[in-house]
C-alpha cells in the first residue's frame, strides 16, 4: 500500500499494530490490550484525517496510484460480461479511450471511459488517460451505435485532460470534443456519467454530458488542474493548494453549485481501501439513475438533458 504525505500518521500506526501483533504471535506475552489501543487510535486518526480533507488533498486522493481505474470498474460492474469495441473508423484505435458493451444487473449498457494504465509500460500505452481526437470520435461512434439500438450509455471519467500534442491539434482535437458535446446533448438514449478520478477540462466534458452526472467522493471536476492554474496565476506550481481551494473543484463544491446530480460515497480512506464497497456503491447509483430514466420518451430524455445544462451558472444583466 502506498501512502500520501498526509496519510503518514496512519502508516505509522499501522506499522505499530503489525509489530504489536507479531510480538503476540512470536512470544507468550499478552499484547491484546496494547493492540486494541493502537486499533482504536488508528480508527480515530483515520476519521480525523479523512473527515477533514482539503481540496488539494482530495485531488491527491483522486490520483492515488492504488485507486481503481476504468477497466477495473467495468470488470466489476459487468461481472466480466464486457465486450470491448475498437477504432473510430477514420484514423486508428485510441488506447486511452476504451468502450464496449456490457451488462449490469442484466441490463445492457454501452460503457465508455478513459484508462490511465496501472504501471509505467501500460501508462505509456494508454497515454496516461489523455485521449487523442480519434478517442473522442471512437466514443461518439459507440454512442451513436447505442442510440441506434436503444442501449443506455454509461461514461466513466478519469483524465488529466485531452492530449495537447501538436499531432492531436492537427487532427482536430477541439473539433472532436465540441462535436461530442453537441451530439451528446441531443443523443436519443439515456446517458449516465460518473467521475471516478480526475475530471479535467474538455477532456472530461467530451464524454461527460449526461442526463445524470455523479462524482465519487474523492474526485475533482474543473476547467483546469490546480497545478496549471497555479502556474498561470502565480507563475509557479507552489500555489496549487490555494488554486484547488479557489477553483471549487471537489465533489461537494460541484453538488453545492448544482453542477452534478449526486455524490457517490467512498469507504473510509478512499476507493482503494475497499474496492468491493466502491464498486457496489457505483452500481447502485447507476442502476437507480437508469430506473429513473428508462421510461422517459426520447423527446423527454433530450429535453431533460438540455434543460439540465441550460440552468447551470448564474448571470446578471
Amino acid at each position: 500500500m502506498e501512502y500520501l504525505d498526509f496519510e503518514l500518521p496512519i502508516k505509522e500506526l499501522e506499522d505499530q499494530l503489525d509489530k504489536c501483533q507479531l510480538i503476540g504471535q512470536e512470544s507468550d506475552v499478552d499484547v491484546s490490550d496494547t493492540c486494541k489501543q493502537i486499533e482504536q487510535k488508528l480508527e480515530e486518526t483515520k476519521k480525523q484525517i479523512y473527515g477533514n480533507l482539503t481540496a488539494w488533498q482530495r485531488v491527491q486522493m483522486s490520483r492515488h496510484p492504488n485507486r481503481p481505474y476504468t477497466l477495473e470498474h467495468i470488470t466489476n460492474l459487468t461481472d466480466g460480461t464486457f465486450l470491448e469495441l475498437f477504432g473510430d473508423r477514420n484514423f486508428k484505435d485510441d488506447k486511452a479511450m476504451i468502450g464496449g458493451l456490457g451488462k449490469i444487473n442484466g441490463q445492457s449498457f454501452m460503457i465508455i471511459g478513459q484508462q490511465k494504465g496501472i504501471n509505467t509500460k501500460m501508462r505509456q500505452l494508454r497515454n496516461f488517460g489523455m485521449a487523442n481526437p480519434e478517442g473522442y470520435r471512437k466514443a461518439l461512434r459507440l454512442m451513436k451505435m447505442a442510440e441506434k439500438f436503444n442501449i443506455p450509455v454509461l461514461t466513466l471519467i478519469d483524465t488529466p485532460g485531452a492530449y495537447p500534442g501538436l499531432e492531436a491539434e492537427e487532427r482536430g482535437q477541439g473539433e472532436a470534443i465540441a462535436r461530442n458535446i453537441f451530439e451528446m446533448a441531443r443523443l436519443k438514449t439515456p446517458i449516465i456519467s460518473v467521475i471516478i478520478g480526475e475530471g479535467a477540462s474538455g477532456g472530461a466534458l467530451g464524454i461527460g454530458v449526461g442526463n445524470k452526472v455523479f462524482m465519487l467522493e474523492n474526485t475533482w471536476y474543473s476547467v483546469i488542474s490546480p497545478e496549471s492554474c497555479s502556474s498561470i496565476l502565480w507563475r509557479s506550481w507552489d500555489y496549487k493548494a490555494q488554486a484547488a481551494e479557489a477553483l471549487k473543484l471537489t465533489s461537494f463544491d460541484m453538488k453545492e453549485q448544482n453542477l452534478i446530480d449526486d455524490i457517490i460515497p467512498e469507504p473510509l480512506g478512499g476507493a482503494h481501501f475497499d474496492r468491493e464497497t466502491t464498486f457496489k456503491n457505483v452500481k447502485e447509483y447507476v442502476m437507480k439513475a437508469f430506473d429513473e430514466l428508462k421510461d422517459l420518451s426520447t423527446a423527454d430524455l433530450v429535453a431533460q438533458r438540455m434543460d439540465k445544462y441550460s440552468k447551470m451558472g448564474q448571470f446578471q444583466e
